[in-house]
């Protein structure tokens, strides 16, 4: 296992994140990760990194700062924490997150704190936020499991075993197996998405209707002069990199103005360790008008109201109902791997890189494209096994997208 472990290190520091010689490089990652965080370290100085942060947390210890500490106290971001960030972003920088999640750890939590943590922390780090969603420096997720995380998704098997299981799956979805070069098959996958976004591309479709047999019938509307994109971007400075991995998508920015009609969750949301499930959002011009969640609705209710553009959409993905994530047929309970296994929205912020010139664009510019600004960015699941999802261009034309689930361009 450890050699797949290096093989992860390296694919995720060579490939992911794409570190250049007298880069600063900023880890994150969860404590108990320490040793793939050595394998990380190791691995960017043999590309040359100038220097490597990692910065270790503790879902545990946050949930104890939680339980114990006042809403005021929680909500205070130091200046010298912002200030952390401001000098990175003067600097030749990239940044790695190990995502590695605890879902349902913070079951009972007070949702007004963890609401008010994560708009405080949203608008503190806003001005970061927006220098990776833009692409000034590279940035990559990948992810590890936790103890908590692997009993979720596989509830009759011990600690141990769960976990070892699910790091199978994780390394799976991320094409490494011990006989095969996983930087390799990565340069493939990123061309078959390259003809894919190309094709959707040439389309320049004025909006694209879902329909299922759950129930979701919604047409959601592109913005102006719209990007698909998906797979391997490119850096301000000209760097490659892969912000996400695994990935299967090909997402664009949705006009924030012109959504319409209902849209259900085909897999529970993890928010901020709770998870929200069953749930459906009804839109009415690109706002969120009507919703209801079998579970954690107060949750949803706190997430859509965060802040204006918490309650209309960021980006609209498309996936194959066929793809590795899906056909291990794993529930993850984690978006960055549920999201690559079905179609998905994000409510939120969008992606300047969806838009022609967005990275170089002002805010009101973007505004002026319908993008949507908010201090949050989560994806919610949508797809199905039968779901069709139909292009209509400007001058009128229908174009079948997905047919049973699986795109067919």
């Amino acid at each position: 296992m450890n050699n797949l472990l290096e093989k992860y290190a390296t694919l995720a520091i060579n490939t992911g994140v794409n570190v250049q010689k007298g880069q600063t490089l900023l880890i994150r990652m969860k404590a108990e990760h320490y040793e793939f965080g050595r394998m990380l370290t190791e691995a960017a100085y043999a590309r040359g990194a100038k220097k490597v942060v990692v910065k270790f947390s503790d879902d545990h210890i946050s949930k104890s700062h939680y339980t114990h500490q006042e809403l005021e106290t929680l909500a205070h971001i130091p200046k010298w924490s912002v200030d952390e960030f401001d000098e990175y972003m003067s600097e030749d920088f990239c940044s790695l997150s190990v995502y590695a999640p605890s879902p349902g750890l913070m079951a009972g939590i007070d949702d007004s704190k963890m609401s008010a943590v994560a708009k405080a922390s949203g608008e503190a780090l806003k001005a970061y936020r927006e220098y990776m969603m833009s692409n000034q420096g590279q940035w990559s997720l990948v992810s590890l499991p936790t103890k908590e995380w692997a009993n979720v998704v596989f509830p009759d098997l011990d600690d141990e075993t769960a976990q070892s299981k699910l790091l199978e799956a994780i390394l799976y979805s991320v094409r490494i197996d011990e006989t095969t070069d996983p930087v390799l098959l990565w340069d493939k996958h990123n061309e078959t998405l390259k003809r894919q976004n190309t094709a959707l591309n040439e389309y320049n479709f004025k909006s694209i209707r879902f329909k299922n047999s759950l129930g979701t019938d919604i047409e959601v509307g592109l913005a102006p002069n719209h990007v698909w994109a998906g797979g391997m971007e490119t850096s301000a400075k000209g760097y490659t990199f892969n912000p996400n991995m695994p990935t299967e998508e090909s997402f664009t920015m949705p006009d924030n103005q012109n959504v319409n009609g209902i849209v259900y969750s085909t897999k529970p949301l993890n928010y901020n360790g709770k998870l929200i499930d069953e749930f459906y959002l009804e839109f009415k011009d690109g706002k969120v008008v009507n919703y209801h969640a079998e579970k954690e609705l107060e949750t949803l209710k706190s997430l859509l109201e965060t802040d204006e553009g918490s309650s209309r959409i960021g980006e609209i993905a498309l996936i194959s109902h066929k793809s590795p994530i899906s056909d291990l047929n794993i529930l993850f309970y984690n978006t960055l791997f549920d999201e690559n296994a079905s179609c998905h929205m994000a409510l939120g912020e969008a992606y300047p890189m969806n838009v022609k010139g967005g990275t170089t664009m002002t805010r009101d510019e973007l505004k002026a494209h319908n993008a949507n600004n908010s201090i949050l960015h989560e994806d919610f699941m949508f797809g199905s096994s039968d779901m069709s999802a139909v292009g209509i261009t400007h001058d009128g034309k229908e174009i079948e997208i997905i047919v049973n689930g699986n795109i067919t361009l």
